[in-house]
């Protein structure tokens, strides 16, 4: 077996959630969590279909997030991986709609750092063993850094 990453760079405003997920109906169904959990949300979605014909399936209400997902979705080729990428929400704003997803087995990341897909393959095909989200922790929060977070979480309105 073969172990290879696929570096995923962010793009400013656009985040994104990974996972593995089981049916044919899982683009549509992440479609339809993520268009009900945020009126404003932009988005694209692929999944890796993993028997029949092997296809890439994918939805959307955005060109371009749907033509990354689309791309990405292709270069990792893991079976019932899935990739969504998202502007005018946070993956905070949709996770619970998309765990409660019937065909979603796993997330595996939600961010906007950049991301290694860690993936395996074998004469069968490949898979996602894991995934880096962004990078090693460089120290502990101090006072000043612990301020600086709860400002923040303020001033973008997560907390009173």
């Amino acid at each position: 077996m073969e172990i290879t990453k696929l570096l995923i760079e962010p793009i400013e405003g656009i985040n994104m959630i990974c996972g593995h997920s089981h049916f044919i109906k899982s683009a549509e169904d992440l479609y339809e969590a993520l268009i009900n959990a945020h009126s404003a949300i932009k988005f694209g979605v692929a999944f890796c279909e993993a028997s029949q014909e092997c296809l890439v399936r994918y939805e959307g209400n955005d060109h371009d997030l749907i033509e990354r997902a689309r791309t990405i979705a292709y270069e990792v080729g893991a079976g019932h991986f899935f990739i969504i990428f998202l502007k005018n929400a946070f993956p905070i704003n949709v996770l619970d709609r998309i765990k409660t997803c019937p065909e979603v087995v796993q997330i595996y990341c939600a961010t906007a750092n950049p991301v290694e897909i860690l993936i395996v393959e074998s004469t069968q095909g490949k898979g996602v063993i894991g995934v880096i989200d962004g990078y090693a922790s460089k120290g502990i929060e101090d006072g000043n850094a612990r301020k600086i977070r709860y400002e923040f979480l303020r001033k973008i309105g997560y907390k009173l």
